[in-house]
């Protein structure tokens, strides 16, 4: 089923639409990074510390990615002063370090996570719909490996919370 707006955006605004959401995710990886380590200390289970390194390795490319994508577009990133990642890092991950019991910690760690990439995995998709009316076809092929890192990771993240809260 193909949908086709009465008054469909020129490419100027389309452009402005994609750098618009580019900076939304650019930033909100950015601070993303700026916490990881803090996060991956708190993470109890062995095995969510190591994905959480990993994690952190794809946001670190993701954010590579994205400044040749600004680079691709002549354009430079701008901060975004409400960015829903940076709101969702600094809010929900508002863990304590002295929980109960430190399953708390790393399953609200798992769960944030997967919130997170599932917003990249919708950002990542708008981005690719809207670059390819751009014909970015550089970008589009940048935004889909970050697309399958965030699908990756959240099925990591799914399989590690099922093996902590099983014991299947």
């Amino acid at each position: 089923m193909k949908t086709t707006l009465s008054n469909q955006p020129n490419a100027a605004f389309l452009k402005q639409i994609f750098i618009h959401h580019l900076n939304r995710i650019y930033n909100g990886k950015n601070f993303l990074d700026s916490k990881l380590d803090g996060l991956i200390s708190l993470a109890s289970f062995k095995e969510l510390q190591l994905a959480m390194e990993e994690f952190g390795s794809d946001v670190k490319k993701q954010i590579l990615r994205m400044e040749e994508i600004y680079k691709l577009t002549n354009e430079k990133p701008s901060n975004d002063i409400q960015n829903p990642i940076k709101s969702i890092v600094a809010d929900e991950f508002f863990i304590e370090e002295e929980q109960i019991a430190p399953i708390l910690n790393d399953l609200d760690i798992m769960l944030y996570v997967q919130v997170l990439e599932h917003i990249n995995i919708t950002s990542y998709r708008m981005l690719i719909m809207i670059g390819k009316l751009l014909k970015y076809d550089k970008a589009i092929q940048l935004l889909t490996e970050s697309l399958d890192e965030s699908a990756d990771n959240d099925k990591l993240f799914t399989l590690i919370a099922k093996e902590y809260i099983t014991s299947d």
